[in-house]
């Protein structure tokens, strides 16, 4: 499963601004991630991308993009770590940005090297950013489920291996949610409902002017 701009900002709490900008180097530092399944028209990111988008959205709210940059470049160069992004825990405390395990953290930006306790953030839960209540990610909605193992990470609905968008598509054209089962047996009005539910909360990500700037 790959997933396209608009879909990865609403995973991640990302503007579509965002994500062009921070597949951008500025100067002498890298880019902040840059997409590993296609950079270039169309864009695409994994489920792994998303994951790390979610980390550099809760750093901002905290941090700097000068401090994230800064961090990630001694990440990728001072401390030669070469996993992808979504294999670290990267946590905003202070001035600075830790790398940080269970035991300890690493300072990224001011004494490198120094270990250092900070309170651990599940990348993976709710959160809010400017008023918007970014979902979970593996359940952004109580009967939408994403699991890489299920389609490749495409949402659908849980317990089953029907994509939210096709629920969300008949109830569109006017199928009635009680309906629905007819189509697809075992898919409830509610899980119906909130299927259409996620994909409006995706389509709210679709302003055309970020969506030209998010595919140069």
């Amino acid at each position: 499963m790959s997933y396209e701009p608009k879909l990865a900002a609403a995973l991640s709490g990302a503007t579509l601004r965002q994500l062009s900008h921070w597949r951008r180097g500025v100067g002498e530092q890298g880019a902040v991630l840059i997409p590993e399944l296609s950079a270039s028209r169309p864009i695409l990111y994994s489920f792994r991308d998303v994951v790390a988008l979610r980390t550099c959205v809760r750093l901002r709210q905290e941090a700097s993009l000068q401090r994230i940059r800064r961090a990630l470049n001694t990440l990728r160069e001072g401390l030669d770590e070469r996993e992808h992004l979504s294999a670290y825990r990267l946590v905003a405390g202070g001035d600075t940005i830790y790398l940080a395990d269970p035991e300890h953290a690493v300072d990224l930006v001011r004494s490198k090297g120094n270990l250092v306790i900070v309170e651990m953030v599940d990348v993976l839960a709710p959160f809010y950013r400017g008023g918007r209540r970014i979902p979970d990610l593996l359940e952004p909605r109580p009967h939408v489920s994403i699991d890489p193992a299920v389609r490749g990470g495409e949402p659908v609905v849980e317990g089953t291996r029907i994509p939210a968008t096709e629920v969300a598509a008949l109830l569109r054209d006017g199928v009635q949610p009680a309906q629905i089962s007819d189509y697809y047996p075992g898919v409830t009005p509610e899980a119906a409902l909130d299927a259409a539910d996620f994909v409006d909360y995706v389509d709210s990500y679709a302003d055309d002017a970020e969506i030209r700037q998010a595919a140069s």
